[in-house]
């Protein structure tokens, strides 16, 4: 589903390139240090960032040139990027028009993905008076109503709880499953991708230097600088 072939990129005195695959119809985790790419290759794909060389495929189509908008793409990023004077419902509803100005088939497409991430009973509140996790599923209901196949999320719940991460995961699983979507999911919890991810990539100096499913690549003993992430960290649940 998301091919991206010697795609280059500098970032400060950092030169990288990308060349991977990335499975369709799955959640991949995105892992490795601080700086090592992780957010560029998610703003490469949603065409926030420009490649200087290669190319970037989505479900065959060269989207390279494509704006953001274009993209059949929808991100979501760690501060959720919800509107404080504006209620649920209407930062739900800015997914489908920037005027929030729907007509009836739109409206119940906002309705069905509140209910989807159990916010219907407080549709009309301010996101400062629901929690953090709250407002983070005001961020994935606006995902759903734009309707793109794939979904890319930049640590979306690093600041959350481990029960609320937990309840996000979840969400998130439920929601790829029955909509098929693509997703790849940037973290630096390894247990959240042990969780949720079919498949893990692990980033290092702005080169993806192994992408496998999530089980195999935790248990490899080949990947230059994962023990080293990894630390002291184990396999073990959330």
């Amino acid at each position: 589903m998301i091919r991206l072939e010697a795609v280059s990129f500098r970032y400060e005195e950092m030169k990288m390139l990308f060349d991977a695959s990335f499975p369709k119809a799955s959640i991949t985790a995105v892992i490795g240090p601080s700086g090592g790419g992780k957010s560029t290759l998610l703003n490469l794909i949603a065409g926030f960032e420009q490649p200087l060389s290669g190319r970037v495929l989505i479900a065959g189509e060269d989207v390279t040139e494509l704006p953001p908008d274009r993209r059949p793409v929808s991100m979501i990023f760690q501060d959720n990027n919800v509107f404080a004077h504006l209620d649920l419902r209407t930062n739900v509803a800015l997914g489908i028009s920037p005027g929030a100005r729907l007509d009836r088939a739109q409206e119940k497409r906002v309705e069905q993905a509140l209910a989807e991430v159990g916010l219907s009973a407080l549709a009309h509140r301010k996101p400062g008076e629901v929690s953090g996790g709250e407002r983070q599923r005001v961020a994935v209901a606006r995902a759903l109503v734009r309707d793109r196949p794939v979904l890319l999320l930049d640590e979306p719940f690093a600041a959350l709880g481990p029960a609320q991460r937990r309840d996000m995961l979840d969400l998130l699983r439920a929601m790829q499953q029955a909509r098929g979507l693509t997703v790849l999911m940037v973290t630096h919890q390894p247990e959240d991708a042990e969780y949720a991810a079919s498949h893990t990539a692990y980033l290092e100096n702005g080169r993806v230097a192994a992408l496998r499913p999530t089980a195999e690549l935790f248990a490899a003993a080949d990947i230059p600088g994962l023990a080293a992430y990894l630390g002291d960290w184990r396999s073990k649940p959330l």
